[in-house]
């Protein structure tokens, strides 16, 4: 893997750079989860694999450093993210991100537009308020979750056949994965949903079929978006059906 050092904290971000041909593909995993476990299938898929891919180990997550120093919001992982690729220099990426890292995609892609020519969510929150995971997380103080509900956090995880998440759960620094969950719902002004509403850039969410009926799935488009759904998935969607989420984020690729 690569290393990136990010400053001030000291501490170093992990990444795979997978060689291929622009637009570059940036990949941003979700609550709890790593690029270097949940995005190679995708990456390696027939009409994904040409691309140059950044599959990226957020901080306190992965392989990346846990540093003390970091807040672990929302916005510092998207900073740290643009650093990255200023330092690289690469811009006019393809940012996909999945749940947590579709809501740190829409902050960067909204803050660097520079940086991304094509915006792809899928299933990242786009309003404030917990989910399955983050409400989960955030139901109990920083202290107990630290002291007791990580531990059964994983234990549950994996008990309920989320193997691979749950090894990567046991993998992410604790007080991380709760200054990120407490972050990830917060009310923001503007919201997630209004910055990806107001953006120029082509724009893509992504469903798993199973996690429908969602609103959204005829609100988006109204608003410019093109959604893709994911045969037979849930919001686990690489691990339910990497095929058909490699098929989704390169026909939104192609059809932008």
């Amino acid at each position: 893997m690569n290393t990136f050092r990010v400053q001030p904290h000291d501490a170093h971000l992990f990444y795979h750079d997978l060689p291929g041909k622009a637009p570059v593909l940036v990949m941003l995993h979700g609550l709890g989860s790593a690029s270097s476990s949940w995005y190679p299938p995708a990456a390696h898929h027939p009409r994904l694999r040409d691309h140059r891919c950044l599959l990226i180990d957020l901080l306190g997550y992965g392989y990346s450093d846990r540093p003390a120093s970091f807040d672990y919001t929302m916005e510092s992982q998207a900073t740290a993210v643009g650093m990255l690729l200023d330092q690289l220099g690469v811009g006019q990426c393809v940012v996909i991100g999945h749940s947590m890292g579709g809501s740190i995609a829409i902050l960067l892609a909204d803050s660097r537009p520079d940086l991304v020519s094509h915006l792809i969510v899928a299933e990242g929150n786009l309003d404030a308020g917990p989910g399955f995971v983050s409400g989960r997380i955030v139901a109990v103080s920083e202290q107990v979750f630290l002291e007791r509900k990580y531990t059964e956090f994983y234990q549950q995880m994996h008990a309920a056949g989320y193997h691979d998440y749950a090894g990567t759960v046991r993998s992410s620094d604790p007080r991380g994965l709760y200054r990120s969950a407490v972050s990830l719902i917060a009310d923001r002004s503007p919201s997630y949903r209004e910055r990806f509403y107001r953006m120029d850039m082509p724009r893509t969410f992504i469903f798993g079929e199973r996690t429908l009926p969602d609103a959204d799935e005829h609100a988006l488009p109204q608003a410019g978006i093109d959604v893709r759904i994911v045969p037979g998935a849930s919001h686990d969607m690489m691990g339910d059906n990497a095929q058909g989420f490699a098929e989704a984020v390169a026909d939104a690729i192609e059809g932008a």
